[in-house]
């Protein structure tokens, strides 16, 4: 019920912000979709960092499997596309001889529209996600905290956030561009842009023309079930195991001032998030509906925990050392200690097949689907167990 009042609230709330709002019409003939309802097979996710996108890239994958559709993969040994130069349609293994003939795309990719035109069918559905740039920087800081010059050379968080541009050199800002306005880099843009409001107002149309839907991370089940109904799928093909999360005992407190200071620092993801977190609320009030919404909510969180006690022992993710089948073992990045699972050992072969790919960690999925797709290329060196290698077999 705290849910259901919390969403008329905010619902309420950006009435009174934005009385003027209106739907685009070709936003309006995609909310009602034609009866009956065939599920959309052409996808296009924009797979954005930190923002629970790897937990929704498997959802990705195991809808690919599901209706032996083709995935737009890296090509050759690389594990993003591209990223982070802005992305290329050569950058997809076999878009020489696939051409415009894939179904899915969902790996890291700084968004280039043009170039993504010519890797997916016209009538493809494109959509990404945000998150609250606050605890986006936290997170970010904490898995890049090795790899990002500002983060490297800063004691945590706090004293980042302090005084950012002691630590952020702009003429380094490839190394940096976790460090400041992710999300809009990878939207394509230029992440130490001034926000001007023309500019951003500018950018923000842009996105609402090219992508149909912007889901929120901070949102997460209530983001799957509008999903669900506005691409046709089935409840089961937006269940998930949280993935690519890390143990709560990585994670720094931000002061209050701190969560002042991203906001101005990060100001062109905040502006970004906050629009789209509108956009957000007023969709599910024109789809679903907010009483609706708790029931399907509900019914998720039911099926999950219905699928959790069947595969996970424990009920719950672990920590990296107490993973026994290394194989599904996710990659471990910066301070962070990413959590993953164990599956039960008494599973029929047919239950292991689903449990296991709901559990799978990214790279190790996306290194079986790349040696499915393509059986005559080298496989993926992901430096992956030998019991994974035989899996895959």
């Amino acid at each position: 019920l705290s849910l259901f009042l919390g969403l008329l609230f905010l619902s309420g709330f950006f009435h009174m912000k934005n009385k003027n709002y209106t739907i685009s019409k070709s936003y309006k003939e995609l909310l009602i979709p034609s009866m009956p309802c065939h599920a959309k097979t052409n996808v296009m996710f924009l797979k954005t960092h930190k923002t629970a996108s790897s937990t929704l890239l498997n959802i990705m994958f195991r809808f690919t499997e599901r209706y032996n559709l083709t995935v737009a993969l890296p090509a050759n040994q690389l594990f993003h596309l591209g990223y982070p130069k802005t992305f290329l349609a050569s950058f997809v293994e076999g878009f020489q001889t696939i051409g415009q003939n894939y179904n899915i795309m969902c790996n890291h990719l700084r968004f280039n529209l043009s170039e993504v035109q010519k890797v997916m069918a016209p009538n493809t559905f494109y959509f990404s996600i945000l998150r609250n740039p606050i605890p986006l920087m936290e997170s970010s800081y904490i898995y890049y905290k090795d790899y990002v010059p500002a983060f490297k050379i800063s004691k945590d968080v706090n004293e980042y956030m302090a005084s950012p541009m002691k630590f952020y050199n702009q003429e380094d800002s490839k190394k940096n561009i976790y460090a400041r306005n992710i999300m809009w880099f990878d939207f394509g843009y230029d992440n130490n842009a001034e926000a001007n409001k023309s500019y951003v107002q500018a950018v923000l149309k842009e996105i609402e023309q090219n992508f149909h839907l912007i889901l929120i991370a901070d949102y997460f089940d209530e983001s799957m079930v509008l999903l669900k109904h506005m691409l046709c799928w089935d409840l089961d093909d937006v269940i998930y195991f949280k993935l690519n999360s890390r143990s709560q005992d990585t994670v720094q407190t931000l002061t209050p001032e701190s969560e002042e200071r991203i906001k101005a620092w990060c100001s062109l993801d905040w502006k970004l998030y906050l629009h789209f977190n509108q956009t957000f609320w007023r969709r599910i009030e024109e789809t679903i509906g907010f009483e609706e919404l708790e029931k399907e909510v509900n019914h998720l969180r039911m099926r999950q925990k219905e699928l959790m006690g069947t595969c996970i022992s424990d009920q719950e993710a672990v920590g990296k050392e107490q993973i026994k089948d290394k194989a599904l073992l996710p990659f471990q990045s910066g301070a962070a200690n990413i959590l993953g699972y164990n599956l039960r050992q008494d599973l029929d072969n047919r239950t292991l097949r689903t449990c296991q790919k709901m559990a799978m960690p990214e790279l190790q999925y996306m290194s079986y689907l790349y040696a499915v797709q393509h059986p005559h290329k080298k496989k993926k060196q992901l430096g992956l167990p030998l019991s994974w290698t035989s899996f895959q077999e």
